[in-house]
């Protein structure tokens, strides 16, 4: 049985968290406030859940992260990656910025796929990650071609630690290279670890691998400490275009340190 939160419950410890049914569960109840958010993450803690559910909070083992300096690139993508460099050093149609259209990237990361309904972001959950943007801790890597939003990414950044959230795309690979400009931008910043949360292939196939709760723990102490990245301007050049970089990608198993 897990607990049920009120507004002003605190989070139990994630050493509790249900092994079997539903691995990674720790609680029910309480709010979506920039608060209560904040205060999950600072201690390895996210909320998911589907409409018609309660909020329910996770804090799963092994936890899914992706080092940043074993980001792949595969060479098709590398290869976008070049004519979108070449665009914005020349003021073209394609456009990387951070920050300029937050929620519009929310919504967009909640519409209905190609192949499902809609995600699980809620109107509540935009208005707690909006409150978040506005207090500095949450961000967006966006695309855009000709001027419209074509991709993007989300997520929350404490200290030196981001947890990312999700991802959208309008145009092929536009959520790919969103998330290649923040991962060079993070390296850059000394950000090693982006949290994924739960393993899938797709998360996989970028250079993701699982780590344990307590290792994920343990990281996350340290960089939540680190000063706030002040500063969110997309890097330019960018780096992982360059052969020393790309030879880092890694692989789907690469091994993550948290040395």
């Amino acid at each position: 049985m897990i607990p049920w939160l009120e507004t002003s419950t605190p989070f139990p410890d994630v050493s509790s968290a249900l092994t079997v049914d539903a691995p990674g569960l720790l609680a029910a109840g309480a709010d979506l406030s920039p608060q209560r958010l904040l205060a999950a993450y600072q201690r390895g803690i996210f909320p998911w859940f589907s409409e018609g559910q309660p909020i329910l909070w996770w804090s799963t083992d092994p936890r899914m992260v992706l080092d940043t300096s074993s980001f792949h690139v595969s060479d098709s993508l590398r290869k976008t990656l070049r004519k979108v460099e070449r665009s914005r050093q020349e003021g073209g149609r394609w456009q990387l910025r951070f920050d300029s259209a937050f929620e519009a990237v929310m919504r967009a990361c909640a519409a209905p796929r190609k192949d499902g309904p809609g995600t699980w972001i809620s109107k509540d959950i935009i208005a707690g990650y909006t409150g978040l943007h506005e207090m500095g801790y949450a961000h967006s890597a966006e695309l855009w071609v000709d001027g419209v939003l074509a991709g993007g990414a989300y997520g929350v950044c404490i200290g030196r630690m981001f947890y990312g959230e999700s991802m959208f795309a309008r145009v092929s690979d536009g959520s790919k290279i969103a998330l290649a400009y923040l991962v060079a931008f993070l390296r850059a910043h000394g950000v090693q670890l982006i949290d994924c949360q739960q393993e899938t292939s797709h998360l996989a196939s970028l250079g993701a691998s699982p780590i344990s709760r307590a290792r994920f723990l343990e990281h996350v102490r340290r960089a939540i400490a680190a000063p706030a990245i002040v500063d969110w301007t997309p890097i330019s050049p960018l780096p992982l275009l360059s052969p020393a970089r790309a030879a880092q990608g890694g692989s789907a198993a690469a091994k993550v340190s948290l040395e």
